[in-house]
């Protein structure tokens, strides 16, 4: 039995605290929401992100990230991308020393174009602590929140770059209903699941504007392959791209209504704003976030992503989707494999 320390009390911290407090261990669950902490303590349910799932008796609501983090075992954060930086140095101070730490958001940072590893790397070695990243764990792969609390069969993977913790995390989740693998591609992994998120925007665009299963077809495909040759560049191991974390997540996130970016895409494509779409899902929508930084990036790593290119555009209003539908059919000719 561990205790562990849960950070965001969003849907996806929730389904995730579901999966260990199941297996018997105890979890704290600690959001900034001070509002919703104390509906989730009246109800016994996430009411507003994940309805329908009842909290077991060995999750507790807590109100402060010291009471989250005492005593802790393992310390799991589930803060939206743009807000892990401030999370995780607002907890800085309670961190057991020899805690192993999770993180689950899925994205890139606006400004300074960094993976969440990246973040924390900079934040422990701020500290004076770098060996802390021996106990940093990704975990990542297709997985919907809503079906995970409803305790339905979802497989993802665990990555660091100390295999070792990768494991206790892996041991830490396993259930005969989530399935866990490891990884030392700490980049591929984290690369794949906030990329495709800018991918399932594009899905949905497709999917609003009338467009077939050809079209999202083409578009998960190609958006695969700028997904790969970013990754590559930076680093990654390319087999990472046609696993779980890869080509796993992008399927889910692209096909499912459960997928906010999906839903914001639908929108856009049915002619709504950007603006308009996401206040209308109603939850953070990392797509939108990472499109700005992985254009950015893209440009300063001098990696071709037209497909990246056209839904940043798009989401900023720059240029119609119609018009960068026509641009991408109309580019000039070219083998598949580069």
């Amino acid at each position: 039995m561990k205790t562990v320390g849960v950070i965001g009390a969003g849907s996806w911290g929730t389904a995730l605290a579901t999966v260990i407090a199941d297996k018997g261990n105890r979890i704290n669950i600690y959001d900034v929401d001070e509002k919703h902490l104390k509906s989730m303590e009246k109800y016994r349910e996430n009411v507003d992100y994940l309805p329908g799932v009842q909290l077991s008796d060995n999750i507790r609501i807590v109100y402060s990230n010291e009471e989250a983090c005492r005593g802790a075992d393992v310390v799991l954060f589930s803060a939206p991308a743009q807000h892990f930086r401030s999370a995780l140095k607002a907890a800085l101070e309670y961190l057991p020393e020899d805690a192993y730490f999770i993180n689950v958001a899925k994205g890139i940072e606006k400004g300074t174009h960094k993976r969440m590893s990246e973040i924390a790397a900079e934040v422990f070695e701020e500290m004076g602590t770098p060996e802390k990243m021996d106990r940093y764990v990704v975990l990542s792969g297709p997985s919907h929140a809503e079906e995970v609390g409803r305790r339905q069969p979802t497989t993802v993977a665990t990555a660091s770059r100390n295999l070792k913790a990768a494991e206790e995390i892996q041991d830490l989740f396993m259930t005969d209903r989530f399935r866990v693998y490891t990884t030392d591609d700490v980049v591929g992994v984290e690369l794949g699941g906030a990329l495709k998120n800018i991918i399932a925007l594009g899905a949905g665009i497709s999917d609003g504007m009338g467009f077939g299963d050809n079209a999202k077809a083409a578009l998960m495909t190609r958006g695969l392959a700028e997904i790969t040759r970013l990754g590559i560049k930076l680093g990654a191991k390319p087999e990472t791209f046609a696993g779980l974390t890869g080509t796993g997540d992008l399927i889910v996130t692209c096909t499912s209504m459960h997928s906010r970016n999906r839903r914001c895409g639908i929108m856009i494509g049915e002619g709504m704003s950007p603006e308009e779409a996401v206040k209308k899902v109603g939850m953070v929508v990392e797509g939108m976030f990472t499109a700005e930084a992985a254009y950015e990036l893209a440009k300063i790593a001098q990696v071709e992503m037209p497909i990246t290119d056209a839904i940043y555009n798009v989401t900023k209003g720059n240029i119609r989707a119609a018009d960068a539908v026509e641009a991408l059919m109309g580019r000039q000719r070219r083998p598949e494999k580069d």
